[in-house]
């Protein structure tokens, strides 16, 4: 019971701090990435939510933003920047492309990037506001503090005994 309790907190105060240090990896292909970048000057004040720096190497963000459409051919390059992200990652669709493929339905074209990658947050509009982005990244916020986000579930916080393949102590 007290472990539980110490381990709930601690799981609570990591994704605290978690939500407000966003670094994003920007997946950009197409003509939504004009309204991404206006979205993270200086009028929009990104950096409040802690979601200023983005990283150019896939292996120090843990927000990958996948802005405009993805081909087939970019799905495994796209994928295998996923995989390349930390643990815990979170991952964003930045517009109706990336989101369903929007109106290129053809055989070239994926529909939707969660036909390659587990998507956390939808962000609809060709291209979409950045009130709609803003609003986005609260959801998201909110998504990690409550350790709802997709690799989240997959892999929750557990004591470093149970990590090691130790049994815990009995009371």
């Amino acid at each position: 019971m007290g472990l539980e309790l110490a381990t709930g907190r601690l799981a609570d105060a990591i994704n605290w701090a978690r939500k407000y240090s966003l670094f994003q990896y920007p997946f950009v292909t197409a003509c939504c990435g004009m309204e991404f970048m206006a979205l993270w000057g200086p009028r929009f004040d990104v950096a409040r939510f802690g979601a200023e720096f983005p990283r150019f190497s896939p292996r120090q963000a843990d927000l990958l933003m996948v802005v405009g459409t993805v081909t087939e051919r970019q799905a495994p390059v796209l994928k295998r920047i996923y995989e390349q992200i930390c643990e815990p990652k979170w991952v964003v669709a930045f517009g109706v492309c990336a989101s369903s493929g929007g109106f290129y339905q053809n055989y070239s074209t994926v529909p939707g990037i969660d036909h390659v990658i587990p998507v956390d947050v939808y962000i609809p509009g060709c291209p979409p506001q950045p009130e709609q982005v803003l609003d986005a990244l609260i959801m998201l916020q909110q998504r990690i503090q409550e350790g709802r986000g997709w690799s989240q579930r997959q892999q929750p916080l557990e004591p470093a005994a149970q990590r090691q393949g130790k049994r815990p102590p009995r009371p």
